[in-house]
C-alpha cells in the first residue's frame, strides 16, 4: 500500500507493503515552487492531459488551467506542472525503499476570493475519478490498487492511504452513477435516524467530499432532521453571530451535554453513525454553545463533508465502485489490505501517460471543495470558510495547487 499523507501540520508517510511509520513527521509545509524543485517540468499544451491545449498558440507552451468555484468570486488560474511525489518507508533502509511517482500540480499564478482570505493555505489535492488526479496516476503506473482511504481524527489531523481497500469487516455502500457515468463519489442514503427515531421521507443522494469541511443536505431532509434533533435536545435554542448554522443552542453548563445520535441508513442494513454532528462554540470559561453542523441546500443532492467522516477510515474503492467505512482513531491503521501491486527493486520514477496512450475510464476529475476549519471567533474570512460548499457537480479537469510532498532542492 502506498501511503501517506497529512492534514493540518503533520506529515506521515507509510511503507508500500509494511505500513511502517516514516521518519518524516511534524514537518513544516511550505508553498510549492517549481523553480525550487530540481525535478519539475511544465506540462506542454500538446500533452493529451492538457484540456486547454487547443487554446494555446504554440503546442510547446506550458499548459494553462483555470478554475472557477461556486463560492462567490473564488477562482484560481495558472500553469500545470509535472513533478515527483515521494513516498518513503521508515527504518534504517528508508531511502532504499523510497517510491517516486509523477503527479500533476496546478501552480496558481492568479487567485481571487477565498484564496486571498486564507482558504486552503497548503493547497488542494485532486482525488477525483478523472485520470489526472493523484490516485488515478498512481494506479495507472501500477503502484497501487485503484482505491484510497482517508482518516480524519478529532484533533483535525488525518491521513491518506493510497491503494487501501479497507478491512474485511468494514461496512459499505455502492457509488451511484450520474447520467450513466461515474464522475464523482455519489451515494444514496435510505433513511436518517436521530436517536432511536428513524424519520420518514429522509432519503437523499449525497456527494462524499473530503474537501468540504461541513455537511449539506437537501432542504426538506434537513428540516425534518433539525426538527427531530431540536425535539430531543434540552438546551435553549439560540443563534451565534457569524456562524451559518440555523440549529444552535446555548449550553446550560460549561461542558457539551449528551446529544442524540445522528445515523445514516444504507441498503442491506448498513449504517453510519456520525461521531461529530455538532460544531462546539467555546468561551473563556468552556463550552458556551453548539450547533448542528449541517446546512440546507436547494436540489436533491447533498454533500457529506469532513465533519461527518471524523473518527472513521473512509475507503474510496474506485475499483469496485463502492464507499467503505470502519471506526478508526487514525493511529490504529495496521490492519490494512496489503496491495499486491508493488514496484520492483530500483524502480525509477513513473512517467505520466504518453500522448499516444488511451484515456482510462471514469470521466474527468471533479473539482475539490474550498475547505476550511471554523475558528471559535469568526471573522469575514472564517465565515467564508464555513459557508463554502463543494463545486463537485462541475466537471473540472485537473489537480489544483498541490503543495505537499514534492521534491525540492
Amino acid at each position: 500500500m502506498l501511503a501517506v499523507i497529512c492534514f493540518g501540520f503533520r506529515v506521515i508517510v507509510y511503507d508500500v507493503l509494511l505500513f511502517l511509520q516514516a521518519t518524516i513527521i511534524d514537518r513544516d509545509l511550505n508553498e510549492y515552487s517549481p523553480s525550487a524543485s530540481s525535478t519539475s517540468k511544465h506540462l506542454s499544451c500538446s500533452h493529451r492531459l492538457c484540456d486547454l491545449g487547443t487554446s494555446c498558440q504554440n503546442p510547446k507552451q506550458p499548459c494553462p488551467y483555470t478554475m472557477d468555484y461556486y463560492t462567490e468570486n473564488t477562482s484560481s488560474s495558472g500553469l500545470l506542472v509535472e513533478d515527483i511525489l515521494h513516498l518513503i518507508s521508515g527504518g534504517d533502509n528508508a531511502l532504499k525503499n523510497s517510491v517516486q511517482a509523477s503527479v500533476i500540480i496546478g501552480c496558481g499564478m492568479k487567485q481571487s476570493g477565498g484564496y486571498l482570505d486564507g482558504v486552503a493555505p497548503d493547497g488542494l489535492i485532486g482525488l477525483g475519478l478523472g485520470e489526472i488526479s493523484v490516485p488515478s496516476l498512481l494506479a495507472k503506473a501500477g503502484l497501487i490498487r485503484n482505491s484510497f482511504s482517508m482518516c480524519f481524527d478529532k484533533d483535525d489531523s488525518g491521513r491518506i492511504f493510497f491503494g487501501d481497500q479497507g478491512p474485511a469487516t468494514q461496512q459499505s455502500t455502492s457509488f451511484l452513477a450520474s447520467n450513466g457515468k461515474y464522475i464523482t463519489y455519489i451515494i444514496g442514503v435510505e433513511t436518517c435516524c436521530i436517536g432511536s427515531s428513524c424519520l420518514k421521507q429522509t432519503s437523499f443522494k449525497a456527494i462524499v467530499d473530503s474537501g468540504s469541511s461541513f455537511t449539506f443536505l437537501p432542504k426538506e431532509v434537513y428540516e425534518t432532521i433539525a426538527a427531530e434533533f431540536d425535539r430531543q435536545v434540552n438546551d435553549t435554542i439560540t443563534s451565534f453571530e457569524g456562524y451559518p448554522w440555523k440549529c444552535c443552542y446555548k449550553s446550560s453548563s460549561q461542558r457539551l451535554p449528551k446529544l442524540p445520535s445522528v445515523k445514516l441508513m444504507f441498503p442491506q442494513n448498513n449504517s453510519f453513525v456520525v461521531n461529530n454532528p455538532v460544531f462546539v462554540i467555546y468561551g473563556t470559561q468552556g463550552v458556551t454553545g453548539f450547533c448542528l453542523a449541517i446546512q440546507p441546500v436547494d436540489g436533491d443532492i447533498g454533500t457529506i463533508g469532513q465533519n461527518f467522516m471524523t473518527g472513521y477510515r473512509v475507503v474510496f474503492d474506485r475499483e469496485n465502485l463502492k464507499l467503505g467505512w470502519s471506526h478508526s482513531n487514525c493511529q490504529d491503521l495496521n490492519d490494512g489490505t496489503k496491495s499486491p501491486l508493488t514496484p520492483g527493486p530500483g524502480t525509477p520514477s513513473n512517467p505520466l501517460p504518453a500522448n499516444q496512450e488511451q484515456s482510462s475510464p471514469g470521466g474527468h476529475a471533479v473539482g475539490p471543495a474550498v475547505a476550511g476549519r471554523a475558528p471559535s471567533k469568526p471573522s469575514t474570512a472564517s465565515t467564508q470558510l464555513i459557508s463554502s460548499r463543494s463545486s463537485s457537480l462541475k466537471v473540472l479537469p485537473f489537480l489544483l495547487l498541490l503543495r505537499l510532498l514534492v521534491s525540492a532542492s
